[in-house]
């Protein structure tokens, strides 16, 4: 078993700038991507702009309008939650000068926003400080939908059908992907990672490889991951999910087989850090999201169904716990 000196809290030491790009996923889709940083997808149509996820601050958010001002006027008049993390939507407010109609999410992201909203804005600012830059530009309160819906719905701008679907649980209880039909392209949140870590404090361990395999089903032609580049053409997609489904599921393999022998939580860290690093120790933030991922992972392989709400105070302590 290997040891080592304890490691910075999360992400504080990760302070180096992104190089951002906004490439062309599609005819109507764009990828805003940032080495690893959080993605936002665009879906321009024929008289309004779709944005999906929106950024931590916005501030921070300011730089996609940027972007998006590059190749289109159309207002921004929608706004799609792809689930309630803090990182992902408080940038929000930044779009209502552009046009903002509407936010969209599912039924159960703003239940989760109900049930642990405040908390988890307050564990990612801890976390991330980097991302959650001119933080005091974020509004008081929390983000909120104004709009949702349950399983499926689709917006239309002019003729161009954008479908939102909730095909399972996965990172979250409440997990949207943004699906465009008619080019076969999908903005997938973070269900999907490349090159990057999934989180996994608020996941369904035994639920995420069938939603991932819901998706594979709709045979993407062209995927927006929630971390790393946009993935275009169907071996890069397939790339992309197997490798967030392979490594949920060694995840899983490793925590349960070690909490099957009831080993304490911080002996199963250890195997599982050490069974995973080899494979996985490069993708970005493995350091900052193992210890959620497996806290999250040991609930579930010994009966909590439903994840543990994640404040600032219970990061710190389990941070210590396992890496002190």
């Amino acid at each position: 078993m290997s040891t080592s000196a304890p490691k910075t809290f999360a992400s504080h030491a990760d302070l180096a700038e992104k190089k951002v790009s906004f490439t062309r996923m599609s005819e109507h889709a764009w990828a805003y991507t940032a080495e690893g940083d959080p993605n936002t997808g665009v879906v321009i149509g024929d008289d309004a702009v779709l944005v999906a996820d929106t950024q931590a601050t916005p501030a921070m958010a300011a730089d996609v309008i940027r972007r998006i001002r590059e190749v289109t006027d159309k207002p921004i008049r929608w706004v799609v939650l792809t689930h309630y993390h803090a990182v992902r939507v408080l940038g929000a407010d930044a779009y209502r000068a552009e046009g903002l109609q509407h936010i969209v999410a599912s039924q159960a992201t703003r239940e989760l926003i109900v049930e642990r909203g405040e908390q988890d804005k307050a564990s990612e600012i801890g976390r991330f400080p980097r991302l959650f830059r001119d933080v005091e530009s974020v509004p008081p309160g929390l983000t909120w939908p104004t709009l949702t819906f349950e399983r499926q719905m689709s917006i239309w701008l002019g003729d161009l059908e954008v479908q939102l679907i909730q095909p399972g649980r996965g990172h979250t209880a409440g997990d949207t992907v943004v699906w465009l039909p008619g080019e076969r392209t999908m903005l997938a949140g973070d269900l999907v990672e490349f090159d990057a870590t999934p989180y996994a404090g608020d996941a369904y361990f035994q639920d995420w490889p069938g939603t991932l395999d819901a998706l594979q089903a709709l045979a993407p032609q062209a995927l927006l991951p929630g971390r790393g580049p946009a993935l275009v053409g169907e071996q890069r997609v397939r790339e992309g999910l197997a490798g967030t489904r392979a490594f949920v599921q060694d995840v899983w393999t490793q925590v349960q087989a070690a909490a099957a022998t009831g080993a304490p939580l911080r002996e199963v860290y250890q195997r599982t850090m050490d069974a995973l690093r080899p494979r996985y120790g490069h993708w970005v933030i493995f350091d900052h999201c193992m210890p959620f991922d497996v806290t999250r992972c040991h609930d579930e392989a010994t009966g909590t169904a439903h994840p543990r709400i994640w404040t600032a105070e219970r990061d710190r302590q389990m941070w210590e716990s396992l890496e002190g």
